[in-house]
């Protein structure tokens, strides 16, 4: 027979292996923005699932690439988390490199409430695969006390072309003695940012190369001439260099085109609270498909089909990331997350005016952008297709004809995908 206190150890021991059965593994990066927010959902989960566990598990984004397409590549899955975080410029390569590994939501999430240009990225051959979550949506942040040292209002800082752009930044640098912005000649997100606000990509659908007859490309890199030529640019080399163009007040510029996420090291400098602004990304005026909108960076969650808890962690991102739109008004409050989800513009702080930018509804401008952001097919090989653009820019900027700089790319990239 068995004894009570055996009976009821039994029944202890049964809850904790339970408990052990439900926890959720996740593969995550940055524990001042990522890592944190996905323990808060853990945490708002767990009030109504207490059964449930968290393990959020804090790499280095390159540590969980690497660990990841490691063990996916040699078909092992023990050991591979439930939810990992991607950038969605990768998801592609991920999907359609290992078919069967990440598990198909659509059907069990309503995907009308994200940005199309979010659900693009993560759908392929009809299915859609993983969870929106932060947005890259682009702006213009230019320093208003500048600006109009200069001789301009806010008013002539909305709905720019880049030539206009050009012109004003000339006048601000002749009459204040600052660069109008700040670039890294060694990456190319002006560009990228430029060709994805007119609908154009690296590749097309079927993941071949459309560099060398690219129009949109061509126009971008022709206004990157433009703008370098124009001495409105001055140089950084690296994020520290970056952040001081922005922050210091003796070497910083007037202006910077980023993605949201930019906002948090533009508010790391308190005294330039109430200078700063928000406008559109400037138009290429005269291409088709051109808009006032992009995209640069943003990450979703994924279900790894492998996880014995797949349909607990599809519940959780459904009943958090889908449905809480309380937590999307913390996350953007706390961390400066500006969701993909459009229905969190509704909450409080989407139409809170900040105080940094001047008491200006900087989150209706972002959530109206956000929606217009033309979709792209970021393929499978951005990666490659941008390195060899960033190899051919300073050939650019010397003078080479940019159409041999785009056949020489669109050789390089043949190259290294076959």
């Amino acid at each position: 027979m068995i004894t009570r206190k055996l009976f009821v150890a039994s029944l202890a021991l049964g809850a904790v292996f339970s408990v052990q059965a439900k926890e959720i593994t996740v593969w995550s990066w940055d524990p001042h923005f990522n890592i944190p927010i996905m323990k808060q959902a853990g945490e708002i989960y767990r009030k109504t699932h207490p059964d449930v566990t968290f393990n959020v598990v804090d790499m280095g984004k390159s540590d969980v690439e690497q660990k990841l397409q490691t063990m996916l590549a040699s078909g092992v899955t023990e050991g591979l988390p439930d939810i990992v975080l991607l950038e969605d410029n990768k998801i592609q390569r991920y999907i359609q490199f290992y078919p069967g590994a990440f598990e198909p939501l659509d059907g069990k999430i309503d995907y009308d409430v994200f940005a199309n240009q979010k659900i693009a990225t993560m759908t392929y051959e009809n299915k859609i695969y993983g969870i929106p979550f932060d947005s890259g949506v682009t702006a213009l942040f230019y320093r208003k006390d500048i600006i109009e040292q200069a001789g301009f209002s806010d008013a002539d800082m909305r709905n720019l072309t880049w030539d206009r752009y050009i012109e004003i930044g000339k006048q601000v640098t002749s009459k204040t003695g600052k660069k109008m912005l700040a670039a890294d000649p060694s990456d190319n997100p002006l560009v990228t940012i430029m060709m994805q606000s007119a609908g154009s990509w690296y590749f097309d659908k079927d993941n071949q190369p459309t560099i060398a007859n690219n129009p949109v490309l061509k126009a971008a890199l022709q206004y990157y001439v433009k703008i370098n030529n124009a001495g409105i640019v001055k140089p950084v080399f690296g994020w520290a260099e970056a952040t001081n163009a922005l922050n210091s007040d003796k070497n910083n510029v007037a202006s910077v085109i980023t993605g949201v996420w930019g906002i948090s090291t533009i508010k790391a400098e308190p005294n330039q609270a109430g200078k700063w602004r928000v406008a559109e990304i400037p138009i290429m005026e005269g291409v088709k498909g051109a808009t006032h909108a992009s995209n640069l960076g943003g990450s979703s969650w994924y279900v790894l089909a492998s996880s014995k808890q797949k349909d607990i962690a599809i519940n959780f991102l459904n009943d958090i990331y889908v449905h809480n739109i309380d937590f999307y008004q913390s996350i953007l409050k706390e961390r400066g997350a500006m969701s993909s989800n459009l229905l969190a513009r509704e909450g409080d702080a989407y139409n809170a005016p900040d105080p940094y930018f001047g008491n200006t509804h900087i989150w209706n401008d972002f959530s109206d952008w956000l929606k217009i952001i033309p979709s792209v097919n970021y393929g499978i090989y951005s990666d490659e297709a941008g390195m060899a653009l960033i190899e051919q820019l300073p050939q650019i900027l010397k003078g080479k004809p940019i159409d041999q700089a785009l056949s020489d790319i669109e050789e390089q990239v043949k190259t290294q995908i076959q």
